[in-house]
């Protein structure tokens, strides 16, 4: 059973989601139009009954992906996932860089932004990789309210005690006194709790150093979690690079815990309270409850499906619908390597070259299939004459072992996308990913 198609009526008020070979057909007769492509909807062109049935939403609220499912009667009418992009963090950090680099290189001079920014820091004010996640799953749940005939909402939350997650044996006045507590500075308790011994040798007394675990140029924090006493033996600039102190720090990673997840879940979960009052919130452990006495595998579209309500499930989609966002230009301003100043001028390199968006008819994101193949994917580049293609999960698609480009003239554009990738698969392959 495919995923039901959306349906507007010609006034654009939501009915009814129907099956996709009825969509096919209204669309070849010209009864309808495509209006929206993520999640696919179709309006109709002449009058309708307008017969409605009650209708709920799933949702999986989350920071890496996002399940939906609407279903209706005993029926999983749409089951999908969305997958959020994680790289805005390091992108701004990026350009950040460019243009710090260029503040100090003999060329046009761009003057620094640091007073006439402060103002957007009001009550709301989230930092922009944490707004971006928080706006799609608000979005993405306005997107089915839009073309759903008043749908009853259903989304899980998180609440998470990170005091409770980092000591289990906090109580009442230890929410009150933090890490630092009793201690004037940062350096006096990280080696109280060191006990004075350097972590990497284990020499007790000398001069001893602070270090951080994960650079801060690397995304590292100044907390405690992330500080090590060590002593000045160990602290060198050889040890930093290849030495024991770096070994000991890379294991060190592997094992240390972190609360951004919790973190963002908290924020989210007071943003969708504002933003959605009408709607019912549940957490986890009653969504495993739900998920189980369905027989259902773990799976963020098979937790929405728990989560709207359904009691039994008489029919459900055999596919699921991908949706992945795409970056679809180079964003920084600046150069990392300049053109003029080095000992080798950069006189043929033009800056545009690999901000390409399209060529010889094809462009970024346009879903497309390799002739004489079933291979199908989306173009993530140009390269002259050839392309990069990936499918919905990042892989390459080629033709040669080889080689991951593709020629142009090999292709055959299927659609044509904005920023969203969108794909149908098949539950197997999504076990296997």
């Amino acid at each position: 059973m495919p995923n039901r198609v959306f349906v507007i009526n010609k006034h654009g008020q939501a009915l009814m989601p129907c099956k996709p070979r009825k969509a096919r057909i209204l669309l070849r007769d010209g009864k309808a139009k495509v209006i929206k492509k993520e999640p696919f909807t179709i309006q109709l062109l002449y009058g309708s009954t307008g017969y409605k049935q009650n209708v709920n939403i799933g949702v999986d609220s989350g920071q890496r992906h996002i399940g939906l499912a609407v279903t209706s009667q005993a029926k999983v009418l749409f089951q999908a996932e969305v997958e959020l992009r994680q790289d805005v963090k390091s992108l701004l950090d990026t350009r950040r860089t460019y243009r710090r680099s260029r503040r100090n290189r003999k060329t046009r001079y761009r003057k620094a932004r640091f007073l006439n920014r402060i103002a957007n820091k009001k009550a709301n004010w989230l930092p922009p990789s944490v707004a971006s996640k928080v706006n799609h799953n608000i979005n993405w749940i306005k997107r089915l309210l839009a073309v759903l005939p008043k749908p009853e909402l259903h989304i899980e939350v998180g609440k998470f005690d990170m005091q409770k997650m980092m000591n289990p044996n906090i109580k009442s006045e230890g929410y009150q006194q933090g890490d630092l507590y009793g201690y004037q500075t940062v350096k006096q308790f990280i080696l109280a709790r060191d006990n004075y011994t350097c972590q990497v040798c284990k020499q007790t007394g000398g001069k001893l150093k602070i270090h951080h675990i994960i650079y801060r140029a690397l995304g590292g924090t100044n907390t405690v979690d992330n500080l090590i006493t060590v002593c000045a033996n160990c602290h060198t600039a050889k040890n930093h690079q290849t030495g024991i102190l770096a070994k000991w720090c890379q294991a060190k990673k592997k094992v240390n815990k972190t609360y951004k997840g919790a973190t963002f879940m908290n924020i989210l979960r007071r943003r969708l309270f504002t933003a959605f009052p009408q709607a019912e919130f549940q957490y986890g452990a009653w969504t495993t409850l739900q998920r189980a006495d369905l027989d259902l595998a773990k799976s963020h579209y098979n937790d929405a499906v728990a989560i709207s309500g359904i009691k039994q499930i008489k029919e459900k989609p055999t596919r699921i619908v991908m949706f992945k966002q795409f970056r679809k230009k180079k964003r920084s301003l600046h150069e990392a390597t300049a053109r003029k100043g080095r000992k080798t001028p950069n006189v043929m390199s033009k800056r545009n070259a690999k901000n390409t968006k399209y060529a010889k008819g094809l462009w970024l994101n346009d879903y497309v299939k390799i002739k004489d193949s079933r291979s199908k994917g989306y173009i993530s580049g140009f390269s002259k004459t050839t392309c990069y293609i990936k499918d919905i999960f990042g892989n390459y698609l080629t033709v040669s072992p080889k080689y991951k480009q593709v020629a142009l003239s090999k292709l055959v554009r299927i659609t044509h996308n904005n920023n969203w990738s969108r794909q149908e698969i098949n539950e197997k392959n999504y076990q296997m990913h």
